[in-house]
């Protein structure tokens, strides 16, 4: 057999866990024979363009995350094409965004020829890679094999690259694939069907421990472990391998850490409201945190029941999706995150909200508005969560100086200038007090139509254009055909953000940053793995300018 040169591509966008589906196939060539490696293209210090283009690579995978990274996406799979010696036809694309959004990859004409793989790695890879013995495609052959998906991946590729990510001492497997649910806001259903078992994580853990060793944690990416057939089965068998309730690993230093386990996607509270056994079991091993998805106001009922069974069941450390910018009003947001800090109060418990921005999954930016909200609250509430890197605090007098302390409140702080969030102590107890008054002087004297049109104006289209936002408002500022008493509040949101008023500090100052009092705020293994913070609107641009000069 042929020893063929095999390069994995990832994107350069961050993100938290490894490329599962790569390192399987890192693992698939490997066994082959076939020299394998790993490159994150066009993040930061990464291989640069040229040592890949010194010699021809056989065949190049590139993976998919998010349909709105298509922009970085586009970017490696153009590189991917000059590495592979300008023959499309060794490039093969795969992974999320590739299997959701199949026809726009396919019919991208500059990218002709290439492999667009939609779905699971499933089958004998000659079939799941959809080769073919008349083009000559080495692997053809190869119709007996076990499926790629369900290979051991090969933790080694990660060492061929710079980039840290922030989950990694850990098993990554699935103990189910697919889900019973259709929810209109999910991909799942496209991507993995209906919900199937996969096979023992036994197979998994003890191939991972022979080949790259012992590892802390058991993060499972089941999208709804709670409706698989062989719940209590997967519990047991979680506690076999080690992950009992106060599990520890002591480690090659002698040092013994914490262990845990944690069904990174989030638990269906439906399921677990409906029999006390789901929470009774899942108190058996170390789960940290129990992720609780609440994407709607409908389920509040449900979701308050399943958090108490949590508790009644000494599950303390709670995690929730939240999603937003879908079907929800800001006014339903804040009712589902105040239920958190409610529930954390009276049951003594500790519950982290991660809000989620919703972006259909065949969108290429990040450029969906929801029903009730507008890009001015999207980017004003974006702004609220830097302070937490996109959570919100369970500690109450945290939350309620962040987010109001009632839902008028809430949609009022969406709606102030930016400088105010920025810099909020500053304008309320500082130099810059006088200025706010002001503000507020004007901002009160509007009448209720007079408010419709001011957040029209915040919102209105031209603010999607590249550019400054504040620029646009000064333009709005000195448009005679606009209400003087509009276009006086409106002054105050040319405002710049990154600087305080009177002071030399040329440096964001993130909002609330001094005001978190929380002592026990999650490590950044439990943080989501995109909870919306960054898109391309010039705020955030500033925000990531600051973030990157320290």
């Amino acid at each position: 057999m042929t020893k063929k040169k095999v390069l994995l591509i990832e994107p350069g966008y961050r993100n938290k866990y490894p490329p599962l589906g790569l390192m399987k196939l890192a693992s698939y060539h490997k066994a082959r024979g076939d020299y394998v490696k790993f490159s994150k293209v066009g993040f930061g210090k990464e291989e640069g363009m040229s040592s890949l283009l010194e010699s021809p690579w056989d065949r190049v995978y590139v993976t998919t995350l998010f349909s709105f990274e298509w922009k970085r996406t586009a970017e490696a799979i153009d590189q991917a094409i000059q590495i592979a010696g300008m023959q499309p036809e060794r490039v093969f694309v795969g992974g999320i965004a590739a299997s959701l959004m199949h026809d726009d990859y396919q019919n991208e004409p500059r990218w002709a020829g290439v492999r667009f793989i939609k779905g699971l790695l499933v089958g004998a890879p000659a079939n799941a890679l959809k080769l073919s013995a008349e083009d000559c495609d080495f692997g053809a052959d190869d119709l007996q094999g076990g499926p790629i998906e369900e290979r051991v991946p090969d933790y080694d590729i990660l060492s061929d690259i710079s980039y840290t990510y922030p989950v990694r001492d850990a098993y990554f497997g699935y103990a189910s694939r697919g889900c019973v649910r259709k929810c209109a806001f999910c991909g799942v259903p496209k991507l993995e069907g209906p919900q199937r078992e996969m096979p023992p994580l036994t197979e998994l853990v003890n191939g991972i421990d022979t080949a790259h060793g012992v590892k802390k944690d058991m993060v499972l990416m089941d999208n709804n472990i709670t409706a698989s057939a062989r719940y209590k089965e997967v519990i047991a068998e979680l506690r076999d391998l080690g992950f009992e309730s106060g599990a520890t690993l002591t480690q090659t230093n002698g040092k013994a850490v914490k262990r845990r386990v944690d069904f990174n996607q989030g638990v269906d509270a439906r399921i677990l409201a409906k029999s006390p056994m789901y929470l009774k079991e899942m108190s058996r091993i170390c789960i940290s945190p129990l992720r609780i998805a609440f994407d709607h106001i409908g389920m509040k009922k449900v979701y308050d029941v399943a958090i108490r069974m949590a508790a009644d069941n000494e599950i303390k450390s709670l995690s929730n999706y939240m999603l937003y910018n879908f079907m929800d009003s800001p006014s339903d947001l804040y009712e589902r995150m105040r239920l958190n800090i409610s529930l954390n109060e009276e049951l003594g418990i500790r519950i982290w909200s991660f809000p989620m921005r919703y972006q259909p999954v065949n969108l290429k930016e990040r450029t969906h508005v929801g029903k009730f909200w507008n890009r001015y609250y999207l980017r004003s509430f974006q702004i609220m969560l830097q302070a937490t890197h996109g959570l919100v605090s369970g500690n109450p007098s945290f939350f309620m100086r962040a987010y109001g302390e009632d839902k008028h409140e809430f949609e009022h702080l969406l709606s102030i200038p930016h400088a105010f969030i920025f810099h909020r102590d500053h304008y309320e107890y500082e130099d810059g007090r006088p200025v706010l008054d002001e503000y507020f002087e004007y901002r009160n004297k509007l009448s209720e139509s007079q408010e419709q049109e001011l957040i029209g104006h915040l919102a209105g289209p031209d603010i999607a254009i590249p550019g400054i936002p504040r620029k646009h408002y000064a333009k709005l500022a000195g448009d005679s055909t606009i209400d003087p008493a509009i276009r006086n509040v409106l002054r105050f949101h040319t405002l710049d953000t990154r600087h305080r008023l009177g002071s030399e500090d040329k440096k964001i100052l993130p909002v609330f940053s001094q005001l978190n009092p929380d002592p026990v705020m999650p490590g950044e293994d439990e943080h989501v793995e995109d909870a919306g913070l960054y898109d391309d609107d010039s705020t955030q641009q500033e925000i990531r300018n600051q973030s990157a000069s320290g």
